[in-house]
């Protein structure tokens, strides 16, 4: 059902918790299909892309029980299953390249699609290196890099080179390494988004798999196969993603709020947000002790230089952050963010300028330049739901009123969202 929300000027104040961390859920609901027994996973996040995974560990041949808080899956006792239809990740691309990589360890036809951005997200790099270890790997259109695809294995164990840019195909190739006989190498190119190869080899260990690596760089990873999976018994952290949407939406107002239940264990990248935004000036407390935040708005940013090789996901909001700055900020590293659900480079660039912002891009960087008064104007979300929660952001500190089409998007990584925000006085009002 489309959605239009409206935003308006509005101060925020409260207490408040963000849902559990997509990353995790769809890590944790994988690796239990891969697992043989009984997983519980606590607090997952329900969104659209984390029940796309529950969808791809059914047709691997789990049987997933959903109940408010816990999910539940018993995987095939005969070790994954070969699907019987087609595994549609809908908007998931994380779902997506790691399903077609597990997919690889099968030894018959699996076909994979997803939604309409899916099928124009770029899966070539992943199929190259799935053909090199030997499995029948194609896209179903000749003149397509993108899905639906089709994948028959087993794939043997060998060294695969990949470049940097995409964590999720180096991540799907990970967790399918542990299931051939024999060392898989992988070896990458001046890796980025570094935080969510380290929370994959992390799962991997604290589930039984041994996993040989590089520590300081990611320039490669080895695993010695077969390793069995351990079941997943877990409660999933808060989901630092979704953190940077209220905190910044506090620090652009006059607001005080206060973030609760966060995950303090440094194993989300996207947590060095606060670090950025205090760069910025921001006003923001962390609370050890209750793994909590305090963020006070107020007070004018500061525009900065921002690497966001490891944060792609949090360029949409620091470039409203960067709006609400005095001064330039210059937002690096990218490249691999124009592949996302949309390109959010080109996407915040447009939409923000309806509303008065001034910002240039290049292939290598965004420059925001700051301290422009916003108005408000009607904007699309482009079917991104980190656009759509980051354009809302902005309609907070705008003259007017901030019309978002297709606002329903944000269900895929943050069910509740104008919901929760409205509780500590955003004011969305949603048609």
């Amino acid at each position: 059902m489309k959605m239009i929300a409206f935003a308006s000027r509005h101060n925020l104040s409260g207490r408040l918790s963000v849902p559990g961390s997509k990353s995790h859920t769809i890590r944790a609901v994988l690796i239990a299909a891969m697992a043989n027994g009984l997983s519980t996973i606590r607090n997952p996040l329900p969104s659209e892309d984390c029940l796309s995974a529950t969808r791809a560990a059914r047709a691997f041949g789990s049987d997933v029980k959903i109940e408010k808080g816990v999910w539940t899956i018993q995987s095939s006792h005969d070790g994954l299953k070969v699907p019987d239809d087609v595994i549609d990740c809908g908007n998931s691309g994380t779902t997506y390249y790691f399903a077609t990589a597990i997919s690889g360890t099968l030894s018959d036809y699996v076909v994979l699609t997803g939604d309409y951005q899916i099928r124009r997200r770029p899966v070539g790099k992943l199929l190259d290196a799935m053909r090199d270890l030997g499995a029948f790997a194609v896209t179903t259109r000749s003149n397509s890099n993108a899905a639906p695809v089709i994948i028959k294995g087993p794939m043997r164990a060998g060294t695969i080179v990949f470049g940097g840019k995409m964590s999720q195909y180096i991540s799907g190739m990970l967790l399918a390494s542990a299931r051939p006989k024999g060392k898989t190498r992988i070896e990458v190119q001046k890796a980025i988004e570094r935080p969510y190869l380290q929370m994959t080899v992390d799962w991997m260990t604290e589930h039984g798999i041994k996993v040989e690596y590089d520590e300081k760089n990611y320039s490669f990873f080895e695993v010695e196969g077969p390793q069995e999976y351990k079941t997943v018994e877990t409660s999933i952290p808060s989901d630092w993603e979704s953190v940077a949407f209220p905190l910044v939406a506090a620090l652009v107002t006059d607001s005080e709020i206060v973030i609760e239940d966060l995950d303090l264990s440094g194993s989300q990248g996207d947590s060095v947000i606060v670090d950025i935004l205090k760069e910025m000036g921001g006003d923001v407390t962390l609370d050890g002790a209750t793994n909590s935040l305090k963020a006070r708005g107020g007070n004018r940013l500061r525009g900065i230089t921002i690497d966001c090789s490891d944060i792609p996901d949090a360029l949409p909001i620091l470039s409203v952050a960067a709006c609400f700055a005095e001064g330039d900020t210059v937002l690096t590293g990218i490249e691999s963010i124009r592949v996302k659900e949309t390109d959010r480079v080109e996407v915040m660039k447009r939409e923000l300028s309806k509303m008065g912002a001034s910002i240039e891009d290049t292939d290598h960087e965004m420059i925001i330049h700051g301290g422009k008064k916003l108005t408000g104007a009607k904007v699309e979300s482009h079917d991104d739901h980190r656009v759509a929660m980051s354009l809302a952001v902005a309609g907070l500190f705008s003259d007017g009123v901030t019309e978002i089409s297709n606002a329903e998007c944000v269900s895929v990584s943050f069910p509740g969202f104008y919901e929760l925000m409205n509780d500590v006085g955003a004011g969305f009002e949603i048609e």
